[in-house]
Protein backbone atom coordinates (compact mmCIF):
# COMPACT_ATOMS: atom_id res chain seq x y z
CA UNK A 1 0.00 0.00 0.00
CA UNK A 2 1.18 3.50 -0.87
CA UNK A 3 2.14 5.84 2.11
CA UNK A 4 2.93 9.50 3.24
CA UNK A 5 6.67 10.67 1.98
CA UNK A 6 8.64 10.57 5.36
CA UNK A 7 11.01 13.54 6.18
CA UNK A 8 13.04 13.41 9.00
CA UNK A 9 15.73 15.65 10.85
CA UNK A 10 17.06 16.37 14.39
CA UNK A 11 14.65 19.54 14.38
CA UNK A 12 13.55 21.88 11.93
CA UNK A 13 16.24 22.50 9.85
CA UNK A 14 14.39 19.50 7.29
CA UNK A 15 11.59 22.03 7.15
CA UNK A 16 14.08 23.17 4.09
CA UNK A 17 13.13 21.25 2.05
CA UNK A 18 9.30 21.18 2.05
CA UNK A 19 9.03 23.63 -0.47
CA UNK A 20 10.92 22.04 -3.31
CA UNK A 21 8.87 18.97 -1.84
CA UNK A 22 5.64 20.22 -2.52
CA UNK A 23 6.91 22.49 -5.79
CA UNK A 24 7.82 18.89 -7.21
CA UNK A 25 4.93 16.44 -5.70
CA UNK A 26 2.17 18.97 -5.15
CA UNK A 27 -0.46 16.21 -4.23
CA UNK A 28 1.28 13.84 -1.93
CA UNK A 29 1.10 13.59 1.66
CA UNK A 30 3.82 14.81 3.49
CA UNK A 31 4.95 13.78 7.52
CA UNK A 32 7.64 15.85 8.92
CA UNK A 33 9.78 13.92 12.27
CA UNK A 34 11.68 15.48 14.28
CA UNK A 35 14.11 14.35 17.72
CA UNK A 36 13.31 17.69 18.80
CA UNK A 37 13.99 16.05 22.42
CA UNK A 38 18.03 15.41 21.49
CA UNK A 39 18.52 17.96 19.66
CA UNK A 40 21.31 19.40 18.72
CA UNK A 41 22.55 15.77 16.87
CA UNK A 42 25.59 17.65 15.61
CA UNK A 43 27.53 17.49 18.70
CA UNK A 44 26.89 14.03 19.98
CA UNK A 45 28.85 10.84 20.35
CA UNK A 46 28.87 9.24 16.91
CA UNK A 47 27.54 5.67 18.31
CA UNK A 48 24.86 6.78 20.57
CA UNK A 49 24.04 9.02 17.31
CA UNK A 50 23.64 5.91 15.06
CA UNK A 51 21.40 4.19 17.12
CA UNK A 52 19.27 6.97 17.84
CA UNK A 53 18.44 7.88 14.55
CA UNK A 54 17.81 3.93 14.07
CA UNK A 55 15.25 4.02 17.18
CA UNK A 56 13.40 7.24 15.79
CA UNK A 57 12.98 6.47 12.31
CA UNK A 58 12.10 3.53 13.29
CA UNK A 59 9.40 4.49 15.01
CA UNK A 60 8.17 7.18 12.44
CA UNK A 61 8.18 4.65 9.43
CA UNK A 62 5.92 2.35 11.93
CA UNK A 63 3.63 5.36 13.39
CA UNK A 64 3.47 6.84 9.22
CA UNK A 65 3.45 3.54 7.19
CA UNK A 66 5.49 6.05 4.90
CA UNK A 67 6.24 5.03 1.00
CA UNK A 68 10.05 6.68 1.69
CA UNK A 69 12.10 8.05 4.29
CA UNK A 70 13.80 11.19 3.33
CA UNK A 71 16.32 12.22 6.29
CA UNK A 72 17.07 15.67 5.70
CA UNK A 73 19.64 15.89 8.00
CA UNK A 74 23.03 15.89 6.85
CA UNK A 75 24.51 14.95 10.23
CA UNK A 76 22.52 11.78 10.17
CA UNK A 77 22.99 10.75 6.72
CA UNK A 78 26.27 11.10 6.38
CA UNK A 79 26.79 9.02 10.11
CA UNK A 80 23.90 6.52 9.99
CA UNK A 81 22.43 6.31 5.93
CA UNK A 82 24.22 2.42 5.09
CA UNK A 83 22.20 1.43 8.45
CA UNK A 84 19.09 3.07 7.84
CA UNK A 85 18.73 1.36 4.15
CA UNK A 86 19.67 -2.39 5.80
CA UNK A 87 17.15 -1.55 9.18
CA UNK A 88 14.43 -0.50 7.20
CA UNK A 89 12.09 -1.89 4.33
CA UNK A 90 11.01 1.60 2.81
CA UNK A 91 13.24 3.46 0.67
CA UNK A 92 15.87 5.57 2.15
CA UNK A 93 16.89 9.23 0.55
CA UNK A 94 19.76 10.90 2.08
CA UNK A 95 20.82 14.71 2.37
CA UNK A 96 24.84 15.42 1.31
CA UNK A 97 26.57 18.61 1.49
CA UNK A 98 26.48 20.22 -1.99
CA UNK A 99 29.93 19.89 -3.02
CA UNK A 100 29.55 19.15 -6.19
CA UNK A 101 27.30 21.58 -7.63
CA UNK A 102 29.26 24.13 -5.86
CA UNK A 103 32.74 23.59 -7.28
CA UNK A 104 31.05 23.82 -10.76
CA UNK A 105 29.88 27.14 -9.88
CA UNK A 106 32.75 28.20 -8.45
CA UNK A 107 34.79 30.58 -10.44
CA UNK A 108 37.56 31.09 -8.51
CA UNK A 109 38.28 27.34 -6.93
CA UNK A 110 37.77 28.41 -3.51
CA UNK A 111 34.50 27.18 -1.99
CA UNK A 112 33.15 27.48 1.62
CA UNK A 113 31.60 24.41 3.52
CA UNK A 114 29.50 25.68 6.72
CA UNK A 115 27.83 23.15 8.25
CA UNK A 116 27.92 21.05 12.01
CA UNK A 117 31.17 20.15 13.81
CA UNK A 118 29.87 15.96 13.13
CA UNK A 119 29.53 17.15 9.36
CA UNK A 120 32.49 19.37 8.88
CA UNK A 121 35.24 16.30 10.11
CA UNK A 122 32.73 12.98 8.40
CA UNK A 123 35.16 11.11 6.61
CA UNK A 124 31.99 10.95 4.27
CA UNK A 125 32.47 14.64 3.72
CA UNK A 126 36.12 13.79 3.00
CA UNK A 127 35.32 11.27 -0.01
CA UNK A 128 32.89 14.27 -1.56
CA UNK A 129 35.39 16.41 -1.52
CA UNK A 130 37.68 14.33 -3.06
CA UNK A 131 35.26 13.03 -5.65
CA UNK A 132 33.81 15.89 -6.57
CA UNK A 133 36.09 19.32 -5.62
CA UNK A 134 39.84 17.61 -6.01
CA UNK A 135 39.90 21.14 -7.84
CA UNK A 136 39.23 23.21 -5.21
CA UNK A 137 40.53 24.56 -2.24
CA UNK A 138 37.65 24.03 0.44
CA UNK A 139 37.69 26.11 3.93
CA UNK A 140 35.30 24.00 6.40
CA UNK A 141 33.65 26.20 9.18
CA UNK A 142 31.82 24.84 11.97
CA UNK A 143 29.09 26.16 12.95
CA UNK A 144 26.68 24.62 15.47
CA UNK A 145 25.41 27.94 16.89
CA UNK A 146 23.33 28.67 13.37
CA UNK A 147 21.38 25.41 14.56
CA UNK A 148 19.60 27.25 17.39
CA UNK A 149 19.75 30.88 15.75
CA UNK A 150 17.44 28.95 12.31
CA UNK A 151 15.71 27.54 15.29
CA UNK A 152 14.39 30.50 16.80
CA UNK A 153 13.50 32.03 13.17
CA UNK A 154 10.79 29.19 12.69
CA UNK A 155 9.81 29.79 16.50
CA UNK A 156 8.86 33.46 14.90
CA UNK A 157 11.77 34.90 17.33
CA UNK A 158 14.28 37.10 15.29
CA UNK A 159 18.02 35.68 15.59
CA UNK A 160 21.00 37.25 16.57
CA UNK A 161 23.35 38.82 13.92
CA UNK A 162 25.91 39.08 16.51
CA UNK A 163 26.40 34.98 16.09
CA UNK A 164 25.81 34.94 12.43
CA UNK A 165 28.40 37.08 11.74
CA UNK A 166 30.70 35.75 14.24
CA UNK A 167 30.17 32.37 13.17
CA UNK A 168 30.63 32.88 9.45
CA UNK A 169 33.54 35.40 9.60
CA UNK A 170 36.04 32.64 9.15
CA UNK A 171 34.69 32.70 5.61
CA UNK A 172 35.18 36.07 4.78
CA UNK A 173 38.29 36.05 5.60
CA UNK A 174 39.41 34.01 2.58
CA UNK A 175 39.63 36.74 0.18
CA UNK A 176 38.87 34.43 -3.34
CA UNK A 177 36.12 32.33 -1.95
CA UNK A 178 33.12 33.24 -3.86
CA UNK A 179 30.54 30.18 -2.65
CA UNK A 180 29.61 29.00 0.07
CA UNK A 181 28.17 25.19 1.06
CA UNK A 182 24.89 25.57 3.25
CA UNK A 183 25.73 22.01 4.25
CA UNK A 184 23.22 21.80 7.31
CA UNK A 185 19.58 21.78 6.30
CA UNK A 186 18.90 24.03 8.99
CA UNK A 187 21.14 26.83 7.07
CA UNK A 188 18.91 27.69 4.22
CA UNK A 189 16.15 28.90 6.63
CA UNK A 190 19.36 31.88 7.30
CA UNK A 191 20.06 32.33 3.81
CA UNK A 192 19.08 36.00 3.72
CA UNK A 193 20.50 36.61 7.22
CA UNK A 194 24.03 34.57 6.11
CA UNK A 195 24.20 36.71 2.72
CA UNK A 196 23.30 40.08 4.76
CA UNK A 197 26.82 39.12 7.15
CA UNK A 198 28.99 38.78 4.06
CA UNK A 199 31.03 41.89 2.60
CA UNK A 200 30.83 40.66 -0.85
CA UNK A 201 28.24 38.77 -2.96
CA UNK A 202 28.71 35.01 -2.07
CA UNK A 203 26.82 31.91 -3.96
CA UNK A 204 25.31 30.05 -1.13
CA UNK A 205 24.00 26.21 -2.54
CA UNK A 206 21.98 23.60 -0.80
CA UNK A 207 20.63 20.31 -1.64
CA UNK A 208 17.10 20.98 -1.21
CA UNK A 209 16.16 20.93 -4.43
CA UNK A 210 18.51 17.72 -5.21
CA UNK A 211 16.69 15.77 -2.10
CA UNK A 212 13.19 16.80 -3.46
CA UNK A 213 14.58 15.36 -7.02
CA UNK A 214 15.65 11.95 -5.59
CA UNK A 215 12.99 11.50 -3.75
CA UNK A 216 10.75 11.68 -7.07
CA UNK A 217 12.84 9.43 -8.61
CA UNK A 218 12.77 6.51 -5.79
CA UNK A 219 9.48 6.62 -4.20
CA UNK A 220 7.14 4.73 -6.04
CA UNK A 221 3.68 5.62 -5.05
CA UNK A 222 3.06 7.56 -2.39
CA UNK A 223 -0.66 8.44 -0.93
CA UNK A 224 -2.13 11.87 -1.96
CA UNK A 225 -2.55 14.52 0.42
CA UNK A 226 -6.00 14.69 1.68
CA UNK A 227 -5.67 17.36 4.85
CA UNK A 228 -3.35 19.04 6.28
CA UNK A 229 0.39 17.13 6.69
CA UNK A 230 1.44 15.37 9.82
CA UNK A 231 3.87 15.90 11.87
CA UNK A 232 5.34 13.93 14.77
CA UNK A 233 8.27 14.95 17.62
CA UNK A 234 9.82 13.02 20.25
CA UNK A 235 9.25 16.07 22.90
CA UNK A 236 6.30 18.79 23.61
CA UNK A 237 7.48 22.39 22.45
CA UNK A 238 5.62 25.02 22.07
CA UNK A 239 7.87 26.76 19.48
CA UNK A 240 7.71 23.77 17.15
CA UNK A 241 4.11 24.39 17.32
CA UNK A 242 4.61 27.52 15.57
CA UNK A 243 7.33 26.45 13.42
CA UNK A 244 5.57 23.44 11.56
CA UNK A 245 2.32 25.55 11.05
CA UNK A 246 4.27 27.60 9.38
CA UNK A 247 4.65 25.60 6.75
CA UNK A 248 0.83 23.88 7.02
CA UNK A 249 1.68 20.95 8.99
CA UNK A 250 -1.12 19.97 11.69
CA UNK A 251 0.00 19.73 15.16
CA UNK A 252 2.91 18.03 16.29
CA UNK A 253 1.96 14.43 17.94
CA UNK A 254 4.20 13.00 20.35
CA UNK A 255 6.20 10.09 19.00
CA UNK A 256 7.42 7.28 21.16
CA UNK A 257 11.14 5.82 21.11
CA UNK A 258 11.09 2.58 22.72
Amino acid sequence: MSGPILIFDSGVGGLSVVAPMRQRLPDAALVYACDNAMLPYGTRPDAWLVERILAVCEAAVSVSGCSVLVVACNTASTLALDALRARLAVPVVGTVPAIKPAAVLSRSRHIGLLATSATVSRPYTDRLIEAFAAGCRVTRVAADPLVREAERVLAGDAPDPDVIRAVTAPLWQQQDLDTVVLGCTHFPLLKERISAAAPRTIQLVDSSDAIAKRTVQVMGVAALRRERDRCLATGPDARLVRAVAAFDFAEPQLLTVG
